[in-house]
């Protein structure tokens, strides 16, 4: 980790919504999901604000050396997002402790606010994270 890496970081994301990433496809193989509308999903919404996340601290990372991984997320999802919209997710890294770093997250479809929360990431080494979980994937 950099000098650099503290709180105050901030980093705005754009990102026009494909129908790939709506609620139908999340789960093809699951016809619940299937039936659904066709919005920006939540699931690939936590991971659009994680995106957001990772570009925000790369910088201040020996990356790829260094990565982050997710480890807690508590975010709304407040408004429907059809597919052609453009969302921004605007990130700021609030707190860091040692390795975790803490995040107000926020995104806006550029009619409503459709998420706001906070998301904390830990900083690994990619190396000894990539082998531990070859030793868990020994062991099962």
């Amino acid at each position: 980790m950099k000098p650099t890496l503290k709180p105050g970081i901030r980093f705005e994301h754009k990102f026009v919504v494909p129908p790939s990433k709506t609620v139908p496809a999340l789960y093809p193989e699951a016809p619940e999901f299937v039936a659904m509308p066709e919005v920006f999903a939540t699931g690939f919404l936590v991971g659009f604000l994680e995106w957001a996340c990772i570009k925000a601290v790369n910088p201040h990372l020996d990356w790829p050396r260094e990565q982050t991984v997710g480890t807690h997320i508590d975010v709304s999802h407040e408004a429907a997002t059809p597919p052609g919209l453009e969302v921004t997710a605007t990130v700021e890294l609030v707190e860091v402790d040692g390795r975790r770093l803490v995040f107000a997250v926020a995104a806006h479809d550029g009619v409503d606010t459709i998420s706001r929360g906070r998301h904390e990431r830990f900083v690994i080494d990619k190396a000894r994270f990539d082998a531990k979980v070859g030793t868990k994937r020994k062991a099962s």
